[in-house]
């Protein structure tokens, strides 16, 4: 096992810089998954770290050994591919071993890591089949347990559930997170599915145009997140988002909800919640709340708004209403009220999220 730590991490393509001024430090033993939507640089990152790229500057370390300029197989660290890459001429079994006999590996103990990765991943019964006799997600296992058998310091995964079903993902899921259990292995996990890190992960670093946007648990960055970026894109569905300003309003603070047709709604800011905006007093912000933080009000009360759709869901539904000039998402029990074309709307501000309207960063 080893941490693994990266110091200013920076790469580019031509122009295009992919990787921007990461540093990151996971520790020994951690699952880290890397999150962030497509082309945000994080299986870049993921092939700097395993030595498939160059970097074009900073540090890469595991434990207290830079490894920046060492060859990717002697960094003992072993990488699954969002794409198969098996050999089409050799069985299940002879994949999995292949890189165990390139190191000389014995023989009975090839066939114990085999055996044991095939349990795990439910390949035993199909050892003897080639790639084109397997499913898309019978090949996908076989390229992790490839990578499994290696028992490798570091364990870099390059969204290997992407071509698994909705069933197995959720099933693979488990058994990556118990693998992880049992073996202790420092684990770096990428994908784009922020359901997938959130189930995951013990910490989540989310990405955007090459820059870490945050980095924490699941619950931190769903609760607190520290950018408006990481509250849209952690969640699903979002974060709900209204521009407005603080204003001061019949001798308090208040926000005051903003779009192109004017002044809308207001909502007054009450005990330590308007003492801690009050230094942002006649400053344009962006109010952040969850779905299941909006209420429906109970007869004439709230903030006015109409329902335009809702999302069915058994357990729950979601309105997607519209009040003033803010398109919203709400979470209610059940049915709801799916069938009322307009409602009040209440907002729990004490579980709001405040950021700047010019940067997106989170107000302290």
């Amino acid at each position: 096992m080893a941490s693994v730590r990266l110091d200013n991490l920076c790469k580019n393509f031509g122009s295009v810089r992919a990787v921007d001024g990461v540093s990151l430090e996971i520790p020994d033993g951690e699952l880290m998954v890397l999150v962030g939507p497509s082309g945000c640089g994080k299986s870049t990152l993921l092939r700097l770290i395993a030595g498939l790229e160059e970097a074009t500057s900073g540090g890469i370390f595991l434990d207290d050994r830079e490894v920046s300029r060492v060859k990717p197989q002697d960094r003992d660290v072993a990488m699954v591919f969002q794409n198969y890459a098996l050999f089409p001429h050799l069985n299940v079994e002879q994949n999995m071993a292949f890189s165990l006999k390139f190191r000389k590996v014995a023989k009975p103990e090839i066939r114990s890591r085999v055996a044991e990765a095939a349990k795990v991943l439910g390949l035993a019964n199909l050892l003897r089949r080639k790639p084109a006799e397997l499913s898309g997600g019978q090949r996908q296992r076989v390229a992790l347990g490839r990578a499994m058998v290696c028992k490798p310091k570091v364990f870099l995964l390059d969204e290997p559930l992407s071509n698994l079903d909705a069933r197995m993902r959720a099933e693979m899921r488990a058994e990556i997170a118990e693998l992880h259990r049992r073996l202790g292995t420092t684990m770096i996990f990428v994908t784009h599915d922020q359901t997938e890190a959130m189930t995951l992960g013990k910490r989540l670093c989310v990405l955007d145009l090459g820059r870490v946007m945050q980095t924490g648990s699941p619950m931190e960055l769903y609760q607190r997140p520290a950018h408006r970026f990481v509250g849209d894109f952690i969640g699903t569905p979002g974060m709900n988002f209204v521009w407005g300003r603080l204003e001061e309003r019949d001798g308090g603070l208040a926000f005051v909800e903003r779009s192109d047709e004017g002044d809308g709604f207001a909502l007054g800011l009450d005990g330590d919640l308007a003492k801690r905006l009050a230094r942002h007093n006649g400053r344009d912000v962006e109010l952040g709340i969850r779905p299941e933080h909006l209420s429906v009000a109970d007869g004439q009360g709230g903030i006015s708004a109409t329902i335009e759709s809702c999302e069915t869901l058994g357990h729950e539904t979601l309105l997607r209403v519209r009040s003033g000039g803010h398109g919203l998402v709400v979470r209610v029990a059940g049915a709801g009220a799916a069938s009322l074309a307009k409602v009040g709307l209440e907002f729990d501000l004490d579980a709001a999220t405040w950021f700047d309207a010019d940067t997106g960063q989170a107000l302290g």
